[in-house]
């Protein structure tokens, strides 16, 4: 029984071991120096960016990517005052079905 207790116990600080590894990246306490500049430069990216607008975007780019949306709104059936961003409306209609003469 005591090999059971001691089969147990050991299985137990295996298992915390793994946990506490788990945990440790996500207190923010990252050992390895790549993660470290992924992290950085994601939240410096994140205090750049505000209201869905493109980062260091120079007036070219930004006159570029309005030339596309415009195409992309007038390929689908957008324009001026349509919104884009609304769930289509669908109507159906009942089909007309000629009446089939049995006699």
């Amino acid at each position: 029984m005591s090999q059971v207790v001691f089969s147990g116990l050991r299985s137990l600080r295996i298992q915390a071991q793994r946990n506490f590894g788990i945990a440790a990246p996500a207190l923010n306490k990252v050992s390895d120096p790549i993660q470290q500049l992924f992290l950085q430069k994601v939240q410096e990216y994140k205090s750049k960016s505000s209201g869905g607008k493109l980062v260091d975007a120079t007036p070219e780019i930004q006159r570029e990517m309005k030339t596309e949306l415009d195409r992309v709104a007038k390929q689908y059936g957008g324009g001026e005052g349509v919104d884009m961003t609304k769930f289509p409306d669908f109507k159906f209609e009942e089909p007309k079905v000629d009446p089939i003469n049995a006699a």
